[in-house]
């Protein structure tokens, strides 16, 4: 298998883990949002990520002070951004489902996060056959998540009060700043390019920048919880806390593997990694996400108007994905 082909294989395999990592939630009944989310955040933001630095990453403190503390700042900031996003991730999804979530959010953070690398370090390629299917792949993807979205609105017109309203706009404030973990791979590049030099291979080095990046996320994504915590007197619950427990490893360990997988493959498209690599990324979890929510009933008792949006959205997007393949190879 060449890199190319790999490296798609990869990026698929993160984004299947990424549309998946919520699903553990919805079993965790009897406890707060705020608990499991705080249990996830700890496990994927700080224990798998730096025990994934120590075992992969040579001298990882030699790494990082080669690099220099104005990169490791600014991917650092970029993750406290990040971090905005994944609090609000959280929030949004579990208000309103996780099919019409993922689709609203991943709609910005797909548009965002493609363009800005390619527009910054490279500008001159957004005219260039490559860049031009680059962007005509991620129109069909916002018009494929438009239409989800649409389906989604029409499922829950019977809802559409304040609730829905206030959980759409988180949605759509967290598809504006998530696309900043995607700043911090793209600026963050000469501390997994120093962690390569030193022997960590340049698909296994990502994780030292991913690891700056998430760290200064659970800053936020913590504080948080803990605030939740203690206003709503959660700690205390009489669900099963060992089983729980489990499946917030389980949502930690789907999430910060998906973006890891996703890290190695974009390393393995070439210099436009960041930007195709990420619409299609993007476009998959779409994909997993609201085959999870019809799984799982979400869309159980819609009418076939609704269906008939969704089926048309996700076919959209499957074209997208042909597209930027294709762009990829261009």
């Amino acid at each position: 298998m060449n890199a190319f082909w790999l490296g798609l294989l990869l990026v698929f395999s993160g984004a299947a883990m990424q549309g998946s990592f919520t699903l553990p939630q919805k079993y965790m009944r009897g406890w707060a949002w705020e608990k499991g989310w705080l249990l996830y955040s700890i496990a994927a933001m700080i224990v798998y990520p730096w025990l994934l630095v120590a075992w992969l990453v040579p001298e990882p403190g030699a790494v990082y002070a080669s690099a220099g503390g104005g990169v490791v700042a600014r991917t650092a900031l970029f993750g406290a951004g990040w971090g905005v996003g994944s609090v609000l991730f959280g929030l949004g999804v579990s208000r309103v489902g996780m099919a019409l979530g993922f689709a609203v959010i991943i709609s910005l953070t797909a548009a965002l996060g493609s363009v800005a690398p390619m527009a910054i370090q490279q500008p001159e390629k957004l005219a260039s056959a490559q860049g031009l299917m680059l962007l005509t792949g991620l129109a069909a993807v916002i018009v494929g998540i438009a239409l989800c979205a649409k389906a989604g609105s029409l499922k829950e017109t019977a809802t559409r009060g304040q609730g829905f309203t206030r959980g759409l706009l988180i949605c759509i404030v967290s598809g504006i700043t998530s696309p900043m973990m995607n700043f911090a791979f793209s600026f963050g590049k000469p501390i997994q390019d120093e962690a390569a030099r030193l022997g960590a291979g340049p698909a296994l080095a990502s994780i030292a920048v991913l690891a700056v990046a998430v760290s200064a996320g659970f800053v936020l994504n913590g504080g948080y919880c803990l605030y939740l915590l203690g206003r709503n007197r959660t700690w205390r619950s009489d669900a099963p806390a060992f089983r729980y427990t489990i499946f917030a490893a389980i949502m930690a360990f789907l999430w910060l593997f998906g973006m890891y997988f996703y890290g190695m493959g974009a390393s393995h498209l070439g210099e436009t990694g960041t930007s195709v690599g990420w619409a299609l990324f993007m476009t998959v979890i779409v994909l997993v996400a609201n085959f999870w929510g019809l799984v799982t009933g979400e869309w159980r008792g819609s009418p076939p108007r609704v269906y008939g949006y969704l089926g048309a959205g996700l076919s959209v997007m499957i074209a997208a994905l042909v597209i930027i393949a294709a762009g990829a190879r261009a």
